[in-house]
């Protein structure tokens, strides 16, 4: 029987790889929801209803992010205190971020179902687009409280030092996703209504279960009690969690004005080869993202133990997993681009041969995506929100955003596949830059 690791331990490369495999694998499974979700939309309702689910997701995606701020933020906090040996302070700062959060979900929820319809016409979308975009929109929504707590807890329940459990919910709702999308497309043939009714009952599946968990007694080392008001360490989380925040919410803008670009410049078959790109690019990410969050309270513990030489055993075996995952990646993506683009576009033809051609180009990303995620998430783990969210505003806002305006430009539509590539590469180098810069200050 395998030993329960704790965050106070030292970790070897088989240790931080089996502490982080649960995490790295809620992030897949997270991820899948969605990929099911497009296959399923692709083959069963149609290309325009694909069409009109890569046009709003991304909208959705920003308002669920809020989540992720929470959590990442909070995990950061907790897990310093935890190292503090503040047991009691760490539940009370925990149950505060959650009940924050739950009242933002709410009132997003709300605001959000009205402004539908103006939302999506704003990006674009007009006629049957926008009738299947705001249909699509406003049922999903109806759950986002509940997939705010889907973001947060898959990373308190690292913490709390229950991984394992994490894994398992998001295994369960995922499984959950796929009968739900299998019954209401193909035997009740519901169509794209089906497919946002079960994406929702998913979100609400994965974000309850989590919250039951920690109201009751438990084994773990967190549990939800009742908060007590601290604006500043509410603050503190907020500010501290939105460079991750901003990082996968900015990568959602940003997916706003790539369709924007794609309906000018290739049409709305230009928008379906996006979805698929981002479909591969989330569970891919999803893998950066997951390790990144696993060994993140590792770090934060560590630092706040004052530990310095596993501080910097942390960073090095991470830079050295990441790079080897990344190079995997690239070839992978290469290898299988056809084979993927034929599991949404069966019917083969041109519009085929487009997507395996942005496959091509897109995939050069993936050599820099670990080192662009991982520089920013290491900073907030150390707590310095400051430089986490300016590598995460420049890796979107500045190169990314401004590479999608002015490269296709030059190359036309490949240069919007380029822009990612630009983007990725700036942002390993400006993390890679910061990390060299604080070593002394950190001591890792």
């Amino acid at each position: 029987m395998r030993t329960r690791i704790h965050l106070s331990d030292h970790f070897t490369d088989k240790k931080l790889l089996r502490f982080t495999l649960p995490s790295i694998a809620m992030n897949i499974f997270a991820s899948l929801y969605i990929v099911v979700d497009g296959f399923f939309v692709a083959n069963f309702a149609g290309k325009s209803e694909f069409a009109a689910v890569t046009l709003i997701f991304p909208l959705l995606n920003i308002l669920g992010t809020i989540g992720y701020m929470f959590g990442v933020g909070g995990y950061a906090l907790v897990a310093k205190t935890l190292g503090e040996n503040k047991r009691e302070r760490a539940n009370r700062l925990f149950s505060l971020i959650v009940l924050a959060s739950s009242c933002v979900g709410v009132l997003l929820m709300v605001l959000g179902f009205v402004f539908m319809p103006q939302v999506a016409g704003m990006l674009g979308a007009e006629g049957k687009l926008l009738e299947n975009s705001v249909l699509y929109g406003r049922i999903f929504i109806l759950a986002l409280p509940a997939w705010i707590w889907v973001y947060e807890f898959q990373l308190f329940f690292v913490a709390a030092e229950k991984p394992r459990l994490g894994l398992l919910v998001t295994v369960i709702t995922g499984l959950c996703n796929i009968v739900l999308d299998a019954l209401f497309l193909i035997v009740f043939k519901w169509g794209l209504a089906g497919a946002a009714a079960a994406s929702a009952i998913t979100q609400i599946v994965g974000g309850v279960f989590p919250l039951v968990y920690f109201c009751r007694k438990n084994d773990s080392v967190l549990k939800l009690v009742k908060p007590v008001w601290d604006g500043k360490e509410l603050f503190k989380c907020c500010i501290n969690g939105s460079s991750e925040f901003m990082e996968e919410a900015a990568s959602s803008f940003v997916g706003i004005f790539y369709n924007v670009q794609l309906l000018r410049y290739a049409g709305e078959d230009g928008v379906v080869v996006y979805g698929l790109l981002m479909y591969l690019s989330l569970i891919f990410s999803a893998i950066f993202v997951g390790y990144s969050n696993g060994i993140g309270p590792a770090i934060s513990y560590h630092y706040g133990a004052r530990n310095h030489w596993e501080l910097r055993n942390l960073r090095i075996r991470s830079l050295r997993i990441i790079g080897l995952a990344s190079l995997s990646m690239f070839v992978l993506s290469e290898l299988f681009a056809r084979p993927f683009s034929a599991l949404f576009l069966q019917d083969g033809g041109k519009l085929l041969d487009d997507a395996v051609h942005a496959f091509r180009i897109y995939s050069f990303a993936y050599l820099f995506t670990g080192m662009a995620v991982f520089g920013s998430a290491f900073f907030t783990a150390l707590s310095n929100g400051q430089v986490s969210a300016l590598i995460a505003f420049l890796r979107t806002f500045v190169f990314e955003l401004g590479a999608v305006f002015l490269l296709p430009l030059l190359l036309g539509v490949d240069g919007i596949w380029s822009s990612v590539v630009f983007a990725e590469f700036m942002a390993a180098v400006t993390g890679a830059i910061f990390m060299a810069a604080l070593q002394k200050k950190y001591h890792y």
